[in-house]
């Protein structure tokens, strides 16, 4: 697994749009639905299913709609997560100091 995050960090967003359309047309065969069926369990359109599936580009409701189809909507709430705490201080840091509301840069 360590292996595959480390592959997947070299890859861009095109890349990983890529292999996100690939898995779900692999989800949706595995299941022996067509495109049609997948799109309307998820409402989207035939058309935009298709267009995730062959180059990897879909907007993130289109995406979501489809893992949400699928059974995988929860794999999206660990994505984009703070990094673990390295010590015990971070965690009291952290804890004690509210987050900011908007970024200074």
């Amino acid at each position: 697994m360590v292996m595959t995050s480390a592959i997947l960090t070299l890859l861009g967003p095109g890349e990983v749009g890529l292999r996100l359309g690939g898995h779900v047309k692999a989800l949706r065969l595995d299941r022996g639905w067509t495109r049609d069926t997948l799109a309307s369990r998820a409402g989207v359109s035939s058309a935009s299913l298709k267009r995730f599936e062959t180059t990897g580009k879909a907007s993130l409701e289109l995406v979501l709609k489809t893992a949400c189809a699928l059974g995988r909507l929860d794999e999206f709430g660990k994505l984009l997560q703070p990094p673990p705490a390295g010590s015990i201080e971070e965690l009291e840091r952290r804890a004690a100091k509210p987050a900011p509301k908007r970024g200074r840069i």
